[in-house]
């Protein structure tokens, strides 16, 4: 069965999975602008780093077919650039969309510089470079699920089935198509070593039971949901081989940012001596942050804790803490950072930036 598709992009149109719906109804909505794709991050109805940076990078193509061409490089340049700088604002610790904004900037920059490219062919060039993402995402995910399930399988060669457990939504809801960790998950399927995945619920926001869980579901590999109070539990019990999860922004010495409840299960993974990878393209580590202390944290609405839907379920009045995500120190990542190039320790990175 075919991977889940959450956005859909074809002669510059585009239509987003609303992730909100899930796993109730599968409805795709369109995005006509930049303006709707920040409103569609903010809110959540699309989430996780790559798809993130994919998603505002296409609304940002969508308008730049619609639009006439300006009458300087000059102009097309500030005005791609202000938009970008717009859509990094939508989610502030995922890092794909900063690069990516960065990455079309230095590409305005040269076409600008270019005296044999006219206003009209560059604005072609940028739309193209925004449009590729798309493409180079699904085969950057690729590469990560064959690397990590080789590093995995080499480093439980004793063992004919693996038990994996992963946390919040890695897969094609969360980036162009087939995923990071739950990549790494699904070529562990095709290779006949997954006995079973342990995904975590993920509270507040349930991104583990509502969308980890479907797409597992979707594409019939077996699984099992754990709440997050249960992983130690489970990692006992049902003697776990590794945990492996996804990165919003990794720092240039190895510590990570990811959904919250990440950083303990590194610390859980640790007391089990069992291995914890992180996988994440290239993209997500930003060399310019030192380390894990330098990453902002962005803190969601106390709402996401108080309600299930329009539900109230803590008491009215109580306080709130609602970070969305937490950062995981290197020295507890002791599998490795999976990445498309290959699978490093993490103070191996720098090099092979």
């Amino acid at each position: 069965m075919a991977t889940l598709q959450a956005i859909k992009y074809n002669d510059g149109q585009l239509e987003i999975l609303d992730q909100l719906l899930l796993p109730e109804s599968c409805t795709f909505i369109p995005i006509w602008n930049v303006e709707d794709a920040w409103a569609a991050i903010r809110e959540m109805k699309v989430r996780g780093a790559p798809a993130i940076a994919i998603v505002g990078c296409l609304s940002l193509a969508v308008e730049l077919r619609k639009l006439a061409a300006p009458e300087t490089k000059e102009e097309l340049c500030r005005l791609v650039q202000e938009k970008l700088d717009y859509l990094v604002t939508s989610r502030p610790t995922a890092v794909n969309m900063h690069l990516a904004a960065e990455a079309c900037v230095k590409l305005c920059t040269q076409l600008t510089d270019n005296t044999s490219v006219n206003v009209a062919e560059a604005k072609d060039d940028i739309v193209k470079h925004l449009e590729a993402m798309l493409a180079n995402d699904i085969a950057d995910n690729r590469a990560i699920g064959e690397h990590g399930a080789s590093d995995i399988m080499k480093k439980n060669a004793t063992k004919d089935k693996l038990r994996i457990m992963t946390h919040c939504n890695t897969g094609s809801l969360a980036t162009a198509g087939y995923g990071t960790a739950l990549g790494v998950i699904r070529s562990l399927h095709t290779a006949s070593k997954l006995d079973q995945v342990y995904c975590t619920e993920t509270r507040p926001y349930n991104q583990g039971s509502r969308l980890t869980a479907f797409e597992l579901v979707y594409e019939k590999i077996p699984a099992t949901l754990v709440c997050d109070s249960m992983a130690a539990a489970a990692m006992k019990q049902f003697k776990i081989d590794a945990v492996i999860v996804g990165a919003d922004r990794v720092a240039a010495n190895g510590d990570t940012a990811n959904k919250i409840g990440t950083y303990q299960l590194a610390v859980l993974a640790k007391s089990h001596d069992i291995l914890f990878y992180v996988a994440a393209p290239f993209s997500s580590i930003d060399f310019q942050i030192p380390n894990g202390h330098s990453i902002p944290i962005e803190e969601r609405p106390h709402s996401e804790m108080t309600h299930t839907g329009s539900i109230r379920t803590a008491a009215a009045g109580i306080n709130c803490w609602n970070p969305g995500f937490d950062v995981t120190p290197a020295e507890l990542i002791t599998g490795g950072i999976i990445t498309e190039k290959g699978v490093f320790k993490p103070d191996q990175l720098a090099p092979h930036q």
